[in-house]
């Protein structure tokens, strides 16, 4: 399997001083400092990059599951809200889905959802969270 690369440089104190994010791919690249992080700044965050890995792998994965069972979908949107808390840490994640799968029952889909949550890579690295909730809805 691959190993993915990120970097990240800061400099001067933490309320004073900016820094970039970086991914390798070269998709993105960008600013952040305190702002961004615990106030409105415009830059990006990493709980933001965290919340984009954790839909995005999450989505793959419910696809997964989907498709082996023979309900592929057409579509699954995710949205992630990360929470940071007071320490800081991070205290809650919750992941909105929508997904267009023909063929598939509510209760099935739950169920394939429920699924995707515990067996998602990002997810089980994120078990310290103290709460990840998937709310999953079933546009069909």
């Amino acid at each position: 399997m691959p190993i993915r690369h990120a970097q990240a440089n800061w400099q001067g104190t933490l309320k004073e001083g900016a820094g970039s994010l970086k991914l390798e791919s070269g998709v993105y690249e960008g600013p952040y400092t305190w702002a961004d992080r615990f106030a409105d700044g415009g830059g990006t965050n990493p709980e933001e990059l965290i919340g984009a890995a954790h839909a995005g792998c999450y989505s793959m994965f419910l696809a997964a599951i989907l498709t082996r069972n023979n309900v592929p979908p057409a579509r699954i949107d995710t949205r992630a809200a990360v929470h940071l808390g007071d320490g800081p840490t991070i205290t809650r994640i919750v992941l909105d889905v929508e997904a267009v799968v023909p063929g598939i029952d509510e209760a099935k889909f739950q169920e394939y959802a429920a699924e995707a949550k515990a067996k998602c890579p990002v997810s089980k690295a994120l078990a310290a969270v103290e709460e990840i909730t998937v709310n999953a809805h079933l546009l069909n």
